[in-house]
């Protein structure tokens, strides 16, 4: 090893080099120390410096990866030495991220196209980030471009290169939140999406969970990637990867692992420990995109394996909690069974049937909790199944509230604590299902009367079941008695139950009974602070006296706080999701932690406290209720007086845009009204009539533009017309009737044959000029009709917009009396406004006397800028005159120097030398001229 060190140190032919390089590759796999001791700094030295041959550079990186991985090692070191083996890796691995430009060196290596190069550098690098994670990131997070070189990795062509990159980035995004951002923003999600899409989904190999496991990194616990991820509409990409076909039989162990991710990942997006909103906009973007419809598929789908069923429900429970309408969805999933059944129903099954798998049973609990979880919709649909109205008679079906019964009274001890803690979640935060609860009746055993469900929990619990029994109901009997009095009421009035929990909590019994005595103090202390002193016999004071003199009160307190203390409480308060390594670790719920926290400092104060205390303390709450009654009183006054404001807004608009409708058809009436009065005029002086005293009169007395006189004066023309025309028809009949008499006697003229010439001529003449008469009458008769049907129209017409005006009127009269109420409004409002502005021109003076304040003080800043600046220019002036003091002396230095070198006396600076060197010449040859 030492030889080929110094050949590849000392060697001028590159084909050495090359070849020293190779041998030590072959030997570094079975001699890792030796090689990485020796040899490591010439092969350093080798990528610094032949980097134009691709072949001993692919070398190098080979040894250097072989003498830093463990990866080798680890398969032939057994497990003694381990530990050994991940130290030498560590310790090399320190030695060359020493210096950082090691580190920069292998980036620039890495983007090198050549198979031969980029390959080992990848897996170098890779190797460098597993042993000394924290500090490669920092080295590649501070190099110009680092992590964008390494993004271009999964752009390459070749699969091992792509691959093996998407390895070096899980590395890389490890525990790093600013590399993480980084990698999201240079367009990591759309690549590694596009690679699990070319490789078949679910259904794809070991590349697929690679590309999942480098997402987890990149999104769990970053909100800000999380925001990003959901913002390019990736969740929507997500959907075809859990579409699975109707046989689900003999799943490859790969595509499950695949599976399994996929669901981690939705999870990672849903967490509980994100912020709300986040969590929140993400849920609606998988209801959205049918993502929760594909899982609940998963989840009512046959021959689906195990843990992916439990992981399913887990990450369903995650997508629809807190969210209404994802919860409402989910309430609404049947099962593909006959008759079909909700899937909350056949989850709940599976929860009560205790030869089910315990996972899977904690998966269905948290999923039910998820359901009810800020849900009082589901919390009531879930409670009414127990009441009696609802009770399906038939028994055809099972109910949720029937399941939740029968486990909670089953013999299996772990139905008994889900059940009970399922309807724990049930009543959380609801007074109104807590009272309701109260009304559920139980038939215990046949020829008995019916029994309550508080009573029925109460007389299991005296029982003396088992612990994890006792546990699951003591927590819903506490979550059911808290902050409800009427349910107190009820457990108090049964004699047996304060005896029952002062005699537990009295008695000195085992570890394993510390439990249960912890919660049975709750439970009575839960009954002293929720009590409204309904009951006689259980006044608050009494009960303090009671645990006085049968417990202490500091024997209370300690056996109180025994819950917080235990192991099982702190780990159950770390998440919301039930996860026990064992069904004997079943004992606290989360939400139920939440609720020991928010009463244990409560109890204690109400157990110390006097009567005096409690009355006052009573009295103050009273009080505070009337307060808050007064305030929601108030509140809903101004709700309501801000609603009638708007109300009256949006009238006082209507009828201010109605205003200006009625006041623009009042104008064109107007106009139209004189229009109509021109014409009549024009009429009245064609007909020759003398109008002029009518109009003046009617100056006085207009309405709206027409004139009453000329109303009746036209009335009076068209009776006397009337008359006229009445005259006339009565002449025309006269002239008709002697027409006829004329004719006759012209016939009996013929007849007669004595009738002479003269008179036949002269009775002509006379017809001939009665018949023209008749014409002209007929004539003028006609003009006249013509001439009163004209009179007629206009009268009719004159009459329409006499009425039409009246109303008109009124209108007016009604917008007067509404303009002068907007114009009370407006001064109401012009005084606040000229408040606001008086407000506002006492604050602008209150700024000027700031400004001039502030003013002074940048004129004082001024002055002493100004004399600073004086001060400087006068050091810059001595100082030049330093400067020139300084020249002066350096030449009188200089001259004496010379004379003192023309005395002969040695000078030992550079420059003198120089110059006695020239002096030398000098002398030489002034010699030689003498010669």
């Amino acid at each position: 090893i030492q030889k080929l060190c110094d050949r590849v140190a000392s060697s001028t032919l590159l084909d050495d080099r090359r070849d020293a390089v190779r041998a030590l590759k072959s030997l570094s796999k079975k001699y890792r120390l030796e090689v990485g001791i020796q040899a490591m700094e010439h092969l350093i030295h080798v990528l610094q410096t032949d980097r134009s041959d691709s072949e001993i550079i692919g070398y190098a990186l080979d040894t250097l990866y072989n003498v830093i991985s463990n990866d080798l090692e680890e398969e032939e070191q057994e497990e003694n030495s381990a530990k050994q083996v991940d130290d030498l890796g560590s310790q090399f691995t320190e030695i060359f991220i020493k210096q950082q430009e090691n580190v920069t060196l292998l980036l620039t290596l890495v983007e090198e196209f050549d198979f031969h190069v980029r390959w080992p550098g990848v897996k170098l690098l890779t190797s460098l980030l597993k042993q000394q994670g924290p500090q490669v990131q920092q080295i590649i997070l501070v190099s110009p471009m680092g992590v964008s070189r390494l993004m271009d990795l999964l752009a390459d062509s070749r699969e091992v290169i792509r691959n093996d990159g998407v390895l070096l980035l899980q590395q890389l995004t490890k525990s790093n939140a600013a590399i993480q951002k980084i990698v999201a923003f240079e367009n990591a999600f759309e690549r590694l999406l596009d690679i699990i899409t070319e490789e078949g989904n679910s259904d794809g190999g070991i590349v697929v969970e690679d590309c999942l496991l480098l997402l987890q990194n990149l999104l769990k616990n970053n909100n800000s990637n999380q925001n990003f991820f959901k913002e390019g509409s990736y969740i929507q990409r997500m959907k075809p990867w859990f579409e699975v076909g109707d046989d689900n039989c003999g799943w490859s162990a790969q595509k499950v692992t695949n599976l399994h991710l996929m669901l981690q990942l939705v999870r990672v997006l849903v967490s509980p420990t994100n912020p709300p909103g986040a969590t929140s906009s993400c849920q609606k973007a998988m209801f959205h995109c049918g993502l929760l419809q594909q899982l609940c598929t998963i989840l009512m789908a046959t021959g689906v394996p195990a843990d992916i069923l439990t992981e399913t429900i887990n990450t369903v429970s995650e997508v629809i909690r807190g969210c209404q309408t994802n919860q409402d969805y989910f309430a609404s999933v049947n099962a593909p069974s006959n008759p079909p059944r909700p899937a909350i129903v056949v989850l709940l099954m599976s929860m009560v049937n205790e030869r089910q798998p315990f996972v899977l049973r904690c998966a269905v609990l948290y999923c039910f909790q998820c359901f009810l979880y800020k849900n009082q919709k589901g919390q009531g649909e879930i409670v009414s199944t127990l009441l009696p109205s609802t009770i399906d008679a038939t028994g055809n079906s099972v109910s949720a509230g029937q399941l939740l019964c029968g486990g909670l009274f089953s013999t299996d001890s772990l139905s008994n604590w889900c059940a009970a803690v399922a309807l724990a979640h049930a009543l959380q935060e609801n007074a109104t299902l807590k009272e309701q609860l109260l009304r559920v009746q139980l038939a215990t055993s046949i020829g008995n009367p019916p029994v309550s469900l508080l009573q029925q929990c109460t007389n299991i619990l005296s029982q003396g079941s088992k612990v994890q029994t006792r546990v699951g109901l003591l927590m819903l009997l506490c979550t059911w008695l808290s902050n409800c009095s009427i349910a107190v009421t009820h457990f108090l009035h049964n004699p047996a139950n304060v005896p029952f929990l002062t005699g537990q909590i009295a008695e000195n019994l085992g570890e394993e009974e510390q439990l249960v005595q912890g919660l049975c103090a709750l439970l009575l202390g839960i009954s002293i602070y929720y009590n409204d002193n309904s009951l006689e016999n259980y006044r608050k004071e009494k009960l303090k006296q009671l645990i006085e003199k049968r417990i202490g009160r500091e024997n209370f307190i300690e056996k109180l706080g025994f819950i917080s203390k235990h192991e099982l409480y702190s780990r159950a308060a770390q998440k919301p999701q039930p996860s026990f390594s064992s069904p004997d670790h079943m004992m606290f719920d989360h939400e139920f932690t939440k609720l020991v926290k928010e009463l244990e400092g409560v109890i204690s104060k109400a157990i110390y406290k006097s009567s005096e205390e409690d009355k006052k303390e009573e009295e103050v709450k009273k009080t505070l209720e009337q307060h808050d009654n007064i305030v929601t009183h108030y509140k809903k006054v101004i709700r309501e007086q801000d609603q009638e404001l708007e109300e009256l807004k949006q009238r006082i608009n209507t009828l201010t845009s109605q205003n200006e409708q009625l006041q623009a058809t009042v104008t064109q009436q107007v106009s139209q009204i004189q229009q109509h009065k021109d014409q009549y005029n024009l009429l009245k002086v064609q007909l020759g009539k003398d109008t002029q005293h009518h109009n003046s009169h009617g100056d006085t007395c207009q309405m709206n533009g027409i004139q009453t006189e000329e109303v009746s004066k036209l009335k009076e023309e068209l009776e006397e017309w009337k008359n006229k025309h009445e005259l006339l028809q009565g002449q025309l009949k006269e002239k008709d009737s002697v027409i006829e008499k004329l004719n006759s006697s012209q016939l009996e003229m013929r007849t007669t044959e004595q009738s002479s010439q003269t008179s036949k001529l002269g009775g002509l003449e006379h017809s001939n000029e009665l018949q023209k008469e008749l014409e002209m009458l007929r004539s003028q008769i006609q003009l006249q009709s013509v001439e009163i049907s004209k009179l007629q129209m206009e009268n009719q017409q004159l009459q329409v917009m006499n009425t039409t005006a009246d109303p008109m009127l009124g209108d007016s009269g009604a917008t007067a009396a509404t303009s002068s109420e907007l114009e009370g409004r407006l001064e109401q409002e012009i005084k606040e406004l000229k408040s606001q502005v008086k407000a506002l021109s006492e604050e602008k003076e209150s700024l000027k006397q700031h400004l001039d304040s502030s003013s002074s003080t940048v004129a004082i800043l001024q002055d002493e800028k100004s004399k600073l600046q004086r001060e400087v220019a006068e050091s810059k002036k001595e100082q030049d005159d330093l400067l020139v003091l300084l020249a002066d002396q350096d030449q009188k230095i200089s001259a004496l120097k010379i004379k003192l070198k023309d005395l002969g006396v040695p000078v030992e600076d550079e420059d003198d030398t120089e110059s006695g060197d020239q002096g030398d010449e000098d002398e030489d040859g002034d010699e030689e001229e003498q010669d």
